[in-house]
Parts: structure tokens; sequence; C-alpha cells
């Protein structure tokens, strides 16, 4: 007998709408509108309640890198519910598939990672990592570096640390954040930039705006900069080259902690295993979720350098953090068994070699169309600008919702795209075949046909 029932939309959207509280969401628009009711996935695509099919664009949130449906990963869970379904790691607590899995994820990361600490998501591993930071450099007794350096529009998570960790203003505004101890730099965004300078000019400059900060509140304040290989939830803004060589030499003579989120760009989305190796840096700590179980069930995690993990062993005592699902044993091995399909498939290697570049060139040919200013795409993860002209780059009045017709249109031709304000973004599961790219592209460029001739009418 099945878990839940089959019914009918209506009935979802009704009960949903009397129960459910949605997150990031606008709750007098979604009672107006009805939520979309996802029923049902497979490969690439999802299916509402009324059976249309969706190319899923997004991977969900950025996370079924291996796809839909893959039953490696359901019998992984099977079984260790069958054996162990749920025991904590607190009071000098362990089991099989944690264990296993840090030690995997040891070997796909860079040497100075050996040692991982487990949360249940990326929000509550960037709270891991604000209290972590400040706590090693308590131990190495220098208290007052405690200060974090991030960036404007940056998107850490959504816990009120996590929150303060990200550079959002409407998110600050709405929760009277940050908290203390967190401070932000200009983003590498050269399209939204005057654009007066090159992109290596740009980029430069971005990075020294960390080095202003260290030197305006002095260095022995500054305990980490953290920043994402390529901002997500921000519009996937990709950075100029010039930009992460910068930021490790200010790291390296301030002698600071380098933290690289790597809950949207680590487990190949980047074409690399995380996106510390495809900008070149060297993290102190790596943040992660999202792509470690391909988000078939909640894990995220922290892979934490030797500098800081042998400081925490030897000084520390008692580290008073941790959750329930802290290396959950079912979660452990679904992404225990994900990471294996991800070897086995060679999705690493297809992502930088044969689909990314495939896409990438696709992706590109949509810089053509009348509305679009800029496309840009690092592996399987793009964007592209929607601007009103294409000489001037001008944007849309923001009250236009421009961003927001055109995922409208997407979505009602087959496509899950995302707007973050007029830009476009997308990051498909990386099983994705060239002709599920060919057809992503295809729409996308209908949808802005559509947006256009809306626009004009």
């Amino acid at each position: 007998m099945a878990v839940i029932e089959k019914k009918s939309r209506q009935y979802w959207q009704e009960l949903d709408k009397s129960h459910h509280l949605h997150p990031f969401t606008n709750h007098k628009e979604l009672h107006e509108q009805g939520a979309r009711i996802i029923t049902r996935a497979d490969g690439v695509y999802i299916y509402d309640a009324d059976g249309k099919k969706m190319l899923d664009g997004m991977s969900g949130l950025w996370c079924v890198n291996v796809g839909y449906g893959r039953q490696e990963l359901v019998d992984a869970a099977t079984q260790q519910m069958q054996e162990l379904p749920y025991y904590n790691s607190f009071f000098q607590c362990s089991h099989p598939p944690a264990i296993e899995l840090a030690a995997m994820l040891k070997e796909v990361s860079q040497p100075q990672f050996n040692r991982v600490f487990f949360s249940g998501s990326g929000s509550e591993s960037n709270d891991t990592i604000v209290r972590m930071v400040r706590t090693y450099w308590d131990l190495l007794g220098q208290p007052e570096r405690h200060t974090i350096i991030s960036r404007e529009n940056a998107y850490h998570g959504s816990t009120v640390a996590a929150a303060s960790l990200g550079g959002m203003k409407a998110m600050h505004k709405q929760s009277g954040l940050p908290i203390p101890g967190i401070v932000h730099v200009d983003q590498p965004h050269w399209f939204a930039s005057d654009r007066k300078q090159s992109p290596a000019e740009f980029g430069l400059e971005a990075a020294r705006s960390i080095e202003a900060k260290i030197r305006e509140l002095g260095p022995d304040k500054i305990a980490a900069f953290i920043g994402e290989p390529v901002q997500g939830a921000g519009g996937v803004v990709v950075p100029p080259d010039s930009y992460w060589p910068e930021v490790q030499r200010i790291c390296d003579e301030y002698g600071i902690l380098l933290i690289s989120d790597e809950v949207i760009t680590g487990f190949g989305r980047v074409g690399e295993w995380f996106g510390a190796d495809t900008f070149g840096t060297r993290p102190d700590f790596m943040p992660f979720a999202k792509g470690v179980t391909s988000g078939y069930l909640p894990l995220g995690g922290v892979l934490i350098s030797d500098r800081v993990a042998d400081v925490l062993i030897e000084k520390g005592g008692e580290f008073f953090h941790g959750y329930t699902y802290s290396g959950h044993p079912v979660a452990c091995a679904v992404a225990i068994a994900n990471l294996k399909l991800i070897q086995r498939d060679e999705l690493i290697t297809r992502v930088r070699d044969d689909i990314g570049p495939y896409l990438q060139q696709k992706w590109q040919a949509l810089s053509e169309h009348p509305l679009v200013g800029e496309t840009r795409m690092v592996g399987l993860m793009g964007a592209l600008e929607i601007v009103t002209d294409k000489d001037t780059l001008e944007r849309f009045d923001e009250k236009q919702g421009v961003g927001t017709i055109c995922r409208d249109h997407l979505i009602a031709n087959g496509l899950c795209l995302r707007a973050v304000g007029d830009t476009i973004v997308c990051a498909p599961p990386l099983v994705l075949s060239h002709a599920e790219a060919d057809e992503l592209v295809e729409i996308t460029w209908k949808a802005l046909d559509l947006t256009q001739q809306g626009l004009s009418e």
C-alpha cells in the first residue's frame, strides 16, 4: 500500500494552503496562485500532479547531481535502515557509514583535508564554520581574531549565523542581521559593475577590497574570509580569472583562514570534485551539502584542514557544538553510494570534458537573443542576463518583473530554471545528455521570445 495516496492537484493545493508554510515564499501570492505540486521524477525530468513533464534545469535546488531514480541510492538507504536506521555521534560514539564516508571525502579532496565534521545541511555547515573558526583562534591565544569577512550578495544559508555570513540585504533587513563580527566586501560581479575596467582588472580590485577591509579593521582582528567559488543564489556570479589567485595571496599574507563554500559547487558541479580545485585555491575549510547525497537525503558537513583540526584536537578539550543528525547513518550510506556512482560513471570528467563544454557552447549562443546582455557558465552552472538594450546593457525596471515573466514562460514550456531578479540561472543534473542540453537551450530561447513579445504588446 502506498504511503501517499494519489489525489488531484486541487486537493493537494488546498491542503497545502491550509497547513504548509513554504521557505523563501511570498505566502500571500502562494495562497492566491496555489503551489506547483511535483509528484514524481526520473532522470532529468520531474512531473507535476497533472502529469506535466518538465526538464529540471536546476537539479532540484542545485543538488540532484546524479539525476532522479537512481536505484543504487534507494538500495543503500534501504539496507542501512534495516541494519542501523539511526544512532548519534555524540558521547564518543560512531558508526561505520560516517567513518567510511569521512575517509572517502578525504580521498577526493585536497591533501590538507583529513577530517570531516558532519551536519544536516549547508546552513548548519556554515554555522559550524563560525563556531569552529572562532574556537581555533581562541585556542591559539588570539581571541580578538573573531571577525569573518564575506561578500555582498553572497548566500551561505538561512540560519542566523549562516544568513549573517551571507550578504543579501533583504534577509538582513528582515531578521536584524548580521550578528556581530561579520562584515562584507565587494562581490566579483563584473557584469553588475560599471564595466569600465577589464574583467581582469576588476577581479583584482574586487579581491583587494578584502585586503582593504583587513587593513581598516586591523589584521589582528580578522579570523577568516568566506566565499563561494561561484556565487550561486546571487545569480551564478563567475569571478574573473584574476580574482581567486589574489584572494589566496591576501589570505596567505595576513595569515587568515580561507573558507571555500562548496555547498553548491562541490561534487562535480563545476567540473572538478570541488570549486577550490577548479579555481586553484587551498582552503582551510570547505563546507558542503547538496550534491554529497545528490539531494536524496539531507546531509552536510565541513572538511577541515590539518592546520585547524590539529589545534582543535591537541588544545581544544570539548567542542560544545553538534547536531542530532550529525553523520546520520542512512544519509551517510546514501552519500557513499552517491560518491561511488559519481566515480563509476566518471561524471566529473564528463562535466569537465563532455557535457559541460557542450552545454556551455549552446548556452553561449543565447547571447545572440535581443533580450540577452551576457551569458556565462562554468561546468554545469550558468546564467544569462536579461537587458532592455544590448548595446548599453541597460536593465529593465525591476518593478516589471521581466525575469519572473521569463521564468513562468520557461515552466509553461516544460523547463524549470530560476529567476534571480532579471538573471536566469541554470544548473542541470550532471547526467544531462546532449539531446537534453539541446532541449534546455531551445526552450530557453522560446521563453525569451515569448517574453519579448509580451513586452512589445
